[in-house]
């Protein structure tokens, strides 16, 4: 059975209310949920799927070169990995209201991260439905993941959580 590592950063709040949810949806033990505080090397060896998921706000500090960033520290880490092996999908959470013009932007950050190391991304998702001006997260004219805005649209969180695990399905062997 193929593990999926599911990596989230930071703790508490939306970010790992959705990790929660991915992982009830899924399933242990086919899915080993850490936070980036608690990365284990060897379990992210042995998962050949990951889902990475963030938040945009503060996705300033995540090119903040600073050893404290625990982004900073997780793309090191990827350096000493061989990603070419793993398929990964992305979630993230931002706010079209407050933010809209840097709606998921943190989904972008991911991507551009993940395709430097060649690992197989999956799981875009259509734009339409969202009301957001700008989002570094739209790759291609689509939502390099999962985007979701727990602030004004937790009532079709779960639904697109649904919709999406039907995209990284067949990739993920759901």
């Amino acid at each position: 059975m193929n593990k999926i590592a599911l990596i989230y950063w930071p703790e508490g709040g939306n970010v790992e209310t959705i990790a929660d949810k991915l992982v009830k949806k899924i399933g242990t033990p086919k899915i080993i949920k850490m936070s980036l505080l608690k990365l284990e090397k060897d379990t992210l060896l042995e998962c050949s799927h990951w889902i990475v998921g963030g938040s945009t706000v503060g996705s300033h500090v995540w090119e903040d070169a600073n050893d404290s960033n625990k982004w900073n520290v997780f793309f090191k880490l990827l350096n000493e990995l061989d990603m070419t092996q793993k398929t990964v999908a992305f979630y993230g959470l931002g706010d079209q209201v407050l933010y809209p013009n840097h709606f998921v932007d943190g989904l972008g950050l991911l991507y551009l991260e993940f395709a430097k190391h060649e690992a197989l991304i999956v799981g875009q998702c259509d734009v339409d439905g969202y009301k957001f001006l700008e989002s570094e997260g739209v790759i291609d004219g689509k939502f390099a993941g999962l985007a979701l805005d727990e602030d004004n649209e937790y009532d079709i969180s779960d639904a697109r959580i649904e919709n999406w695990l039907k995209i990284i399905g067949p990739s993920f062997g759901l």
